[in-house]
This record gives C-alpha cells, sequence and structure tokens, in this order.
C-alpha cells in the first residue's frame, strides 16, 4: 500500500465569525475545532470540523474510513480486494458499491499510464512489501516471474454484474497508489451530506481543505508541504487553497536498504524495481483526491522534466516537485502562490527554457 509524505495544515489561532453554509442559513464557526485522530491503514487519520453543533460527524466521517478501508486493503485477510486476488485465474468476483467505482477508476488510470500506474502491480509490492517488517529486495528470479502476472489488460471488468476478474492464476490487485484518495473523497462526501461547511481532512498526507478558512479574510487556508528529507513536521514550503486535496508521494519515509543502496515503495511495472530518477518528492493539488493520489505516482514515473510539462497541460491541477538536489520546482499555477520556506535549505528555482 502507498505511503504519503505528510501535508501539514497550518492553522492557527482562529476567529469566531458566519459563513454561507449549504443550507444557505448562518453557521456558526468554531474558535477550536472539533478534532479527532485516530490510527487506520497504518498511519494516522486527523479530521477537524469548525461548524458549531457537528462534532458527531466526526464518528460518522471515521466509521466511513474504516469500512472503506476493512474492503480495500490487501494486507489483511477477508477483504473484498483480498477475495478478488484469491480467485484469480478461476472466476469473476462480484465486490460492492463502494469497491467497484475504485477497482475501475484505478483501471483507467492504468490504461492511461501503463508505464507509471498498473493495478495488477500487487505481486511486486508483496514480493518487495517495502514498509513492513518482513521487506526484502527480492531474486531477480522472483522479480522476472513475477513481472508475467502484471499487466491491467488481463483484469476484466463487467459493470452490468459489478465483477472483477483477474485472467491469469496468481495474479494480484493492489489499490494503495489511489486507495486514500478514494477514501478521502468519500469522507468530503459525509461532511457535506451532514451539512459541514469548513473541515480538514487528513489521512496521513491526503489533506483536503474543505470550505474557507475562518483564519483568513481571504478565506483560504496555509498548507504547508512536508520537507521529504526531514522528521515531519518540518516544511519545504507552503500555498493557500481552498476546496482542494493535496496529496505527496515520495522516496524517503517508506524504504528499505540493502548492501547500501535504499530502494523505495513506488514500483515500476515494466521492471519491477522502484522508480529511478531526480525527484524526492511531488505534491499534487487537485479537485478530488484521487486523482491527486493517481496523478502523484503517475507524474513521479514520468521524472521532473516531462512529469512537469504534462501538469501544465492539465486543468485545474497543480504540482510541487521536490529534487534530490535540494531543489524546488512548481507549476505555472502556482506562480505567485507558493512560498518557500527560507530555512529549509532549498532553492526554488525553474527549469532552464521554462
Amino acid at each position: 500500500m502507498k505511503k504519503r509524505i505528510s501535508l501539514l495544515v497550518m492553522v492557527a489561532c482562529v476567529i469566531v465569525l458566519t459563513a454561507c453554509g449549504s443550507n444557505k442559513e448562518k453557521v456558526e464557526l468554531l474558535n477550536d475545532p472539533y478534532m479527532d485522530q485516530q490510527f487506520l491503514m497504518g498511519t494516522y487519520v486527523r479530521m477537524q470540523i469548525f461548524d458549531e453543533g457537528k462534532e458527531d460527524v466526526l464518528k460518522i466521517a471515521f466509521d466511513r474510513v474504516k469500512a472503506l478501508a476493512d474492503k480495500i486493503t490487501v494486507n489483511e485477510k477477508g477483504s473484498e480486494i483480498d477475495k478478488v486476488n484469491e480467485a484469480s485465474g478461476l472466476k469473476p468476483v462480484k465486490v460492492s458499491d463502494d469497491v467497484y467505482p475504485l477497482v475501475k477508476k484505478a483501471y483507467q488510470y492504468s490504461d492511461e499510464w501503463n508505464k507509471g500506474f498498473d493495478l495488477s502491480i500487487g505481486k511486486i509490492t508483496q514480493l518487495w512489501h517495502i514498509g513492513f517488517d518482513d521487506a526484502r529486495k527480492p531474486e531477480q528470479s522472483e522479480i522476472d516471474d513475477a513481472l508475467k502476472l502484471i499487466n491491467y489488460k488481463d483484469v476484466e471488468l463487467d459493470d452490468e454484474k459489478q465483477t472483477v476478474f483477474l485472467k491469469k492464476k496468481g495474479m494480484e490487485l493492489d489499490l494503495g497508489a489511489i486507495a486514500k484518495g478514494y477514501i478521502t473523497d468519500e469522507v468530503v462526501k459525509v461532511m457535506k451530506k451532514n451539512d459541514v461547511t469548513t473541515a480538514i481532512i487528513d489521512l496521513g498526507g491526503n489533506v483536503y481543505v474543505l470550505g474557507k478558512s475562518p483564519r483568513k479574510s481571504d478565506g483560504e487556508w496555509k498548507v504547508g508541504i512536508q520537507d521529504p528529507n526531514q522528521a515531519r513536521n518540518t516544511v519545504v514550503g507552503s500555498v493557500t487553497t481552498s476546496n482542494k486535496s493535496l496529496v505527496t508521494s515520495g522516496i524517503y519515509e517508506r524504504n528499505l536498504t540493502v548492501n547500501g543502496e535504499t530502494f523505495h515503495h513506488l514500483f515500476s511495472p515494466e521492471t519491477g524495481y522502484p522508480f529511478k530518477n531526480e525527484i524526492a518528492g511531488v505534491s499534487i493539488i487537485s479537485d478530488r483526491s484521487i486523482d491527486g493520489d493517481g496523478l502523484s505516482t503517475s507524474i513521479f514515473s514520468m521524472g521532473l522534466k516531462d512529469g512537469l510539462a504534462h501538469i501544465d497541460k492539465l486543468d485545474n491541477v497543480e504540482a510541487i516537485f521536490v529534487t534530490k538536489d535540494d531543489k524546488v520546482y512548481i507549476s505555472k499555477g502556482l506562480e505567485g502562490n507558493f512560498e518557500l520556506n527560507k530555512d529549509s535549505g532549498y532553492d526554488l528555482v525553474k527549469l532552464k527554457g521554462k
């Protein structure tokens, strides 16, 4: 499963004021938000709600996270994805309304980014198992055998029956590259359904800032981007935004060192090894978290030059790249918005020719 470098939402002492709610009535925003934090999906999930009288929505939101995680994870027996994997080469498996849209979206990303994203990469991620106690560097023969089972085109979806079939025995899905994004978006739906207008949702680095910040007159949240080379709560810089998702993929928080060589957890479906390029971390700002999740991996796989060029072609998507040589690059739409932390030790630069 994919783990994120955390993004830090900097919310200091806010003042009590009113803002328009979804029911077009005045909604009182709290000085100190309702907040809960739980350890789920191998990370800390933290939510804050600023609407007066909406504390009970925290439980509803966390229940939604738990229910989805139980259905999607590949690291515990009994999940729906685990059942699909067990039936590989044998039969289609019907999945729930919660899981089928996620699998279908993962297939769409695989079709678009087949060199950088493949939902059937599970055999490789399980071989390496980076981030777990039994992580190891597999033998080349093991990797070669696993690569034979990685091809998104061998995943058969039936929209009418809502089934998933892995055509080859031994194939395995791993939806970790977009699962947290999907769950984050579902939590946003829970918030809106329960008339929450202002909240911060952080699923271990998949951050969504809902509504307008009560702290600033322009209503924009100030969001810090985690430095991929430092401990948590150390930021490389910040952006201001609202009603947006922020997702980061990086190489330093989850890795494996063997004989002096470090391997991170973002794997190429072509080689069975982690992607090799100059990027240490890439953060995606988008309307939906599932898109930020999928893009963070896919753009990472492209490297700096091609990844930045691709982002600049997309509507309503921005990105921040941190490279291994301590430089920061931003997409065109963030010019004038991104603020570099002067004490970070990084330089904000532009690609030559840009």
